[in-house]
């Protein structure tokens, strides 16, 4: 049983690699940086506009390196920051930036809705669910560390 365990660990941990390749292979095929993928997919899932705060707890990616995107996206023209609330940021995309992010992550964002297309709304939910549950219970893990 102990063998099945480490083949299965091994197996998910394989996949997370190739999936994070995926995700890396795009970014060099949209011609941007991984940081400023994860910035601009941010960006376009909360519709064109999040918190900075938002952008570095939904990442996992260090705060300097989340800024180090942010600035030069800014410098850019494709994002500007304005205060929100106390010390907080929000993000904004420019009119360039909505060009900018059609040309890059929205394409990424529909090659993953064509990926799940050729499944079932029960597959998807299933995955969706087992994933879920897998971080639940790996994070509870974690803590104990």
């Amino acid at each position: 049983m102990k063998e099945d365990r480490r083949a299965l660990i091994h197996r998910i941990n394989y996949l997370t690699s190739e999936m994070n390749g995926l995700y890396h292979q795009s970014s060099l095929k949209l011609g941007i940086t991984d940081s400023v993928s994860v910035v601009l997919y941010t960006i376009y899932d909360a519709r064109g506009e999040c918190l900075l705060g938002d952008i570095q707890k939904n990442s996992g990616i260090s705060k300097q390196t989340i800024h180090s995107a942010v600035r030069s996206l800014e410098s850019e023209g494709i994002l500007c920051l304005e205060p929100h609330d106390g010390r907080s940021k929000r993000v904004l995309l420019t009119p360039k930036g909505k060009v900018y992010l059609e040309a890059t992550v929205a394409r990424l964002y529909q090659a993953e809705v064509n990926a799940f297309d050729s499944w079932t709304r029960e597959e998807v939910e299933a995955y969706v669910a087992l994933m879920e549950k897998y971080l639940r219970c790996f994070s509870r893990q974690v803590e104990k560390l």
